[in-house]
């Protein structure tokens, strides 16, 4: 990992860890998701709790980092996730990740299900 730029070194580990997170605790997450945008850590809690699934998988198929002008990082992941045991549906994420105070912090993030919509 040391030949990688720092954009790809933090924006890949932030990607594995952001999906072990949800995987496992969703209240250490923060999105807007499908549209929809919950700002605060009551509304986003509150949303990710009402989710209906009880166990969830991921597959990153492809993930995209690019340095920003304020040094943050921004990065998109193209993957499959399995809720339950529902069929499988893709999805894009995409996160802006700031280093503050020596930790690196997801200060934007939004999900999307890769579904078509026509109308």
């Amino acid at each position: 990992m040391g030949d990688k730029p720092i954009t790809e070194q933090v924006g890949s580990s932030f990607i594995q860890h952001c999906y072990q997170l949800f995987h496992n605790d969703r209240t250490e997450s923060c999105l807007t998701r499908e549209g929809q945008k919950f700002q605060g850590k009551a509304a986003i809690v509150e949303k990710l709790s009402s989710l209906l699934f009880q166990k969830i998988q991921h597959s990153i198929t492809a993930q995209d980092h690019q340095p920003m002008p304020d040094s943050s990082t921004l990065s998109t992941a193209v993957s499959w996730c399995r809720a339950d045991e529902d069929p499988v549906m893709g999805f894009h994420q995409m996160l802006l990740l700031k280093n503050i105070n020596d930790a690196w912090v997801c200060t934007s993030g939004m999900f999307r299900l890769a579904l078509y919509n026509f109308g």
